[in-house]
């Protein structure tokens, strides 16, 4: 019984990491994907069939996303809507996306 009282209602914490710039929000991600590796020297056959891309990873914040292109950010400035160390991926290369938890490190 509440007798009279009124429940306020607990505001859900969000549990993953983010950050809020102009009043909208901006997740954290770990980024997988594919980059060209290149080679100006000679190889045999058998080292050029073991030849493969690079798998980078990438952490960031996402500014935007469409079906073709993927936008980051890893730095911003706290005042103004400003924001640096940008990326801009075509989604044809991400292996992987994930969004971090608060606790992730």
């Amino acid at each position: 019984m509440n007798c009279g009282r009124i429940m306020a209602k607990k505001r859900k914490k969000s549990k993953y990491k983010h950050v809020v710039i102009n009043k909208k929000k901006y997740y954290f991600y770990e980024i997988s994907w594919l980059d060209i590796t290149g080679d100006a020297g000679h190889a045999t056959p058998d080292e050029f069939d073991k030849f493969e891309c690079s798998r980078m990873v990438t952490f960031a914040y996402v500014y935007k996303r469409t079906k073709k292109f993927l936008w980051t950010f890893a730095s911003y400035d706290e005042k103004d809507e400003a924001y640096s160390d940008r990326n801009i991926f075509p989604t044809g290369v991400i292996t992987g996306l994930k969004k971090l938890n608060v606790e992730s490190k």
